[in-house]
């Protein structure tokens, strides 16, 4: 996609060197080693940059096909597989996740005094989409939970087990809360892939590259690096003991080298911008993109509105701060008031971020997309995504 002139799309050309100018600052101050940044309207590439190195050590350039480790950004790809399978009638958002993986028949959850306890209601699979289902992510040592403690303990992401031995791993814990009861981000959107892969009969790997990777030409997005591609695979920096910029993930060594037998529909994928747009694209306009079709209009409307009831509100990652304007959908954080969220955008935008700092949104409204790629753990470290938010927007004239 080449760059036409800011100007014929609503944008002040001036004004969106002021991205530029945000990049350089957290590039220049160490803080983060390398940035992509993509910003697209009415279908046509208002900007993209790339700002300073996919690997400090050898010096070597962010490119515009560099390939980033997306995690949390699999989540829509996830969660727009399943309802390509909602699409076939295969099952309905309020059926028991049982009734297709007979595991999750006998789950039980850990009661606030330590008792196990009956669930109120099954798990359904908008549970999952939603994170109302009651799993967590683990992580003891940060929330001292009887149940993460358990997570840690059952070794859940062993790149060497598969998606459906993660999933009847899960489905022998207890949960941390009823279903339905919070919002609790979790890892119920791998449990989503693993449905996909009893629903179509397929490997969820296999079905993601056959029904959306191929055709949508998404050449680069996989939950494995290519050998052969592993000259543009970024290195992986972030907080690690007393260093605030630490290698935590070198190509040569990474945990996303062959064989990866882990496809985890949550965090596993790696991908480029230029194949993320594609995606991104194909939801803007209602599950099409250069005459393929994923979904049905209705569909990407139904994904992207919040699926939270109001008593569920505001949404928050466990011991942090709520996220106050945001609901969120089958596999989106959805904004609903900008004023309470407290940053620029429209009502009904939608989109997420990876755990590396990797970040997008579509804004229908607009008619806009906006990526970020960097990588960095955790994200949100710096409040790069509002301040990216803010750049896109104050530069729209028209």
């Amino acid at each position: 996609m080449e760059p036409v002139d800011p100007r014929a799309i609503g944008f002040s050309a001036e004004r969106l060197t002021r991205i530029n100018n945000l990049m350089l600052r957290y590039v220049e101050s160490g803080k983060l080693a390398g940035i992509e940044t993509c910003v697209v309207r009415r279908g046509q590439l208002a900007h993209r940059e790339t700002f300073g190195f996919q690997n400090l050590e050898t010096k070597t350039p962010l490119s515009k096909d560099s390939i980033f480790r997306i995690y949390s950004m699999t989540k829509p790809v996830a969660s727009v597989a399943l309802m390509m399978l909602y699409e076939e009638s295969l099952f309905n958002l309020t059926d028991p996740v049982s009734n297709f993986i007979p595991a999750f028949k006998n789950v039980k959850v850990l009661g606030a005094d330590g008792a196990i306890e009956e669930p109120i209601r099954p798990i359904t699979v908008q549970d999952l989409l939603r994170h109302t289902a009651g799993m967590s992510y683990g992580g003891y040592e940060e929330s001292h939970s009887p149940v993460d403690k358990l997570y840690d303990e059952a070794d859940l992401f062993n790149p060497q087990l598969t998606i459906a031995e993660f999933s009847k791993r899960i489905a022998s814990l207890p949960l941390m809360y009823h279903p339905g009861k919070k919002w609790h981000y979790s890892i119920s959107i791998d449990i989503a892939g693993y449905l996909v892969e009893v629903l179509a009969d397929i490997p969820f790997g296999d079905f993601l590259q056959e029904k959306i990777f191929s055709p949508l030409g998404m050449v680069d997005t996989a939950f494995q690096i290519d050998p052969a591609k592993l000259s543009r695979f970024s290195t992986l920096y972030g907080i690690k003991g007393d260093s605030q910029f630490a290698v935590l993930d070198l190509p040569e060594s990474s945990e996303f080298l062959p064989p990866v037998a882990l496809h985890a529909g949550g965090s596993g994928l790696v991908s480029t911008t230029d194949d993320y747009l594609k995606f991104a694209r194909c939801l803007l306009n209602k599950g099409e993109l250069d005459e393929v079709r994923l979904l049905g209009p209705k569909t990407v409307e139904l994904m992207t509105c919040s699926h939270l009831p109001g008593e569920l509100l505001p949404i928050a990652y466990e011991g942090s701060e709520p996220m106050l304007g945001m609901g969120y959908g089958l596999g989106f954080g959805v904004m609903q008031d900008t004023a309470l969220a407290g940053m620029m955008g429209s009502v009904g935008d939608h989109g997420w971020g990876g755990y590396a700092e990797t970040y997008f949104w579509i804004d229908p409204q607009e008619d806009l997309i906006a990526i970020l790629m960097s990588q960095y753990q955790p994200s949100q470290t710096y409040p790069i995504r509002k301040e990216f938010r803010s750049a896109v927007y104050q530069a729209l004239i028209s």
